[in-house]
């Protein structure tokens, strides 16, 4: 043997076996190994991937072109919505939805391919979104398109009655629009939680096409509905006798007589008592359909969402309360309605009985949402910090849209504060506007707050709580420091790793039944303070569920006035003084869909919040 010296060649290295490792290493740890000269970064650390950077960028490339080609679709669209609201000479109604037409057509076929592929691979096992497309969203978005197909047999009846003097694309347009609204619900049932993985850069076209489709479409219905209630608040004014406003009719009446007359007045003026389910339908396809867009290719987190489940049990103070506004609200639209524009004396009092009433409900929904918020600050509960586009775009569209109703508030706060004459009625707008935007304000954050965090919390412990009493055999009862205290699954035996579950609790179970027979007096007073524990949390989230409840309501109650022609900002008349009468009107047009959403989908979220909490 030769002996290890300077001409002995280095004996070869290789790992310690496992009776000469001990403790000092670990089973699972590889052999150390030798970097090359060359190789940047520190040893352990693993080595860049560069095959997924270079897959990832033509992903990020694809979503920053679709996005570009949506945008132009969409500024197009807007320049025909432009023209034809202006009257602008060569561009005319008939162009405008022969666009409108193309661009459902060319959606048409993108769905039906790809519903085409997925049927072919549908035994492939697809990842999904279990926070996208929940069943309660998908039955609104269907009764939304009932009534828009509703709409659109209507849109027919017209255009068989004015067939005389009206184009065929004003008849292709509805029969196409129903057709796509038939497909596109289909679509959303079936195909709104997928996370897309292949033909990623020809999905992210389809998708984003179709999303800004529905915006369009959105676009095009809230400017006839717009139309409409403009030329109503230009009679009104007539009526009024305002002389000192340029008034002139924005009349689309085809230039022929309609056969039988009767049918004809009827369904055009029933068209837009529909618009506004219309223009809900729109945006949320248009939302569901860009959660779809935002998850392709991305990699799901690694546990699942809980399945919320609608409990009706112990909410009757808020339920009473939120029908008792909602019928008391339909009641006031009705007399604003029949009372507006009738005399000026009328329309002064019904314009003073909706702020009043107004700023009384807002004023009940700030209150109950700060008391909402005011539990969660007293809540130890964590946070779901977990990134997910639908929950993003939920808080997203909750400050977006909010910002519209913002906009008249803040707008009619400065007409107040700096008109020349105020007419009496008009200090009942000064509260209301203030209290709009501060019950917006505490809405968002409690909604934000909400669908934050994590569901289910009581419903552990309770659990728990159900193990104790299993393995004990008795209806004990479980300090709350065994619960929130109790030692972690990693530092027990592995003989309790291998029990059952029923059995396999806490070990400080086992420390509580010797306790018994010890000191029972001990164990009653902490079993009656877990005991007082959980009534407290569950009475917490009886609470929540009653306010979530509420407000649900109360926002159903506020989207009903300005959605069926009860808008105050038309008819106020001293923001149009201070302002001038077509910047205001053209605020108001812009502003007043987007305060219109946001009941909507604060009422949605609320949905979700009441089913999570």
């Amino acid at each position: 043997m030769m002996p290890e010296g300077k001409g002995a060649p280095a004996a070869p290295l290789k790992a310690p076996s496992d009776s000469e490792r001990g403790s000092s290493w670990p089973a699972a740890r590889p052999p150390p190994l030798f970097l090359a000269p060359g190789f940047r970064g520190s040893p352990g650390s693993p080595a860049p991937r560069r095959g997924a950077v270079r897959e990832s960028f033509p992903q990020k490339l694809a979503e920053a072109l679709s996005s570009q080609y949506a945008l132009n679709v969409f500024v197009a669209g807007l320049l025909f919505l432009l023209a034809w609201a202006v009257h602008a000479s060569g561009v005319g109604k008939r162009d405008l939805l022969c666009f409108l037409t193309a661009l459902m057509l060319l959606q048409l076929l993108w769905m039906l391919w790809y519903v085409r592929r997925s049927s072919a691979h549908r035994r492939l096992i697809r990842l999904k979104d279990t926070y996208a497309g929940a069943r309660w969203l998908r039955g609104s978005i269907t009764l939304f398109a009932v009534i828009t197909i509703i709409l659109g047999c209507l849109k027919i009846g017209y255009f068989i009655g004015f067939s005389g003097c009206l184009s065929a694309t004003e008849g292709v347009f509805p029969v196409t629009h129903a057709v796509h609204t038939l497909l596109q619900v289909y679509f959303l049932w079936g195909h709104s939680k997928d996370i897309i993985q292949s033909f990623k850069t020809l999905e992210r076209f389809g998708v984003i096409h179709s999303v800004f489709t529905n915006l369009l479409l959105w676009a095009n219905s809230v400017l006839n509905e717009s139309k409409h209630q403009l030329n109503e608040h230009k009679e009104r004014l007539i009526t009024l006798g305002f002389g000192n406003i340029t008034i002139v009719l924005d009349d689309h009446t085809p230039p022929c007589n309609c056969t039988p007359p009767t049918l004809c007045l009827a369904i055009s003026h029933g068209m837009y008592y529909l618009y506004p389910f219309n223009i809900e339908y729109q945006i949320l396809a248009s939302t569901m359909l860009y959660v779809l867009w935002k998850n392709i290719g991305r990699k799901v987190d690694s546990h699942q969402h809980q399945k919320m489940q609608f409990r009706s049990h112990g909410v009757l103070l808020g339920s009473v309360l939120g029908l008792t506004v909602l019928a008391t609200t339909i009641g006031v639209v009705v007399v604003y309605l029949i009372q507006i524009g009738r005399s000026k004396t009328k329309s002064e009092a019904a314009l003073i009985m909706f702020y009043l009433y107004a700023s009384i409900l807002l004023m009940l929904m700030g209150a109950a949402g700060l008391v909402g918020i005011r539990i969660y600050r007293l809540d130890e509960q964590s946070l779901d910090e977990s990134k997910n586009p639908a929950r993003k775009l939920d808080a997203d569209l909750l400050v977006g849209t909010a910002s519209g109703s913002w906009f008249i508030s803040w707008g009619s706060i400065l007409a107040i504060l700096c008109a020349e004459s105020r007419p009496p009625y008009t200090w009942y707008n000064l509260p209301y506007s203030i209290l709009a935007v501060v019950e917006k304000y505490i809405q968002n954050l409690f909604i934000i707050e909400s669908i934050h965090r994590e569901p289910g919390k009581l419903s552990d412990d309770i659990r728990t709580l159900r193990v104790v009493t299993v393995y004990n055999g008795n209806a004990m009862s479980l300090p709350s420091s065994c619960l929130k205290n109790g030692p972690m699954a990693g530092d027990m035996a592995p003989q309790a790793l291998e029990m059952p579950p029923a059995a396999n609790g806490n070990t400080c179970l086992r420390e509580v039944g010797g306790r018994e027979k010890e000191d029972k007096s001990w164990e009653r007073a902490q079993g009656s303070a877990c005991h007082s524990c959980f009534l407290q949390d569950n009475a917490q989230r009886r609470v929540l569920r009653n306010i979530a409840a509420f407000l649900f309501l109360c926002n159903i109650s506020l989207w009903i006035p300005p959605a069926f022609g009860c808008r105050p900002e038309y008819d106020n008349g001293l923001e149009e003084i201070v302002f001038g009468f077509e910047p205001w009107i053209i605020v108001v047009n812009l502003a007043m869909p987007f305060s219109i959403f946001y009941r909507m989908h604060a009422a949605a979220s609320l949905f979700e919040v009441y089913c999570k909490i």
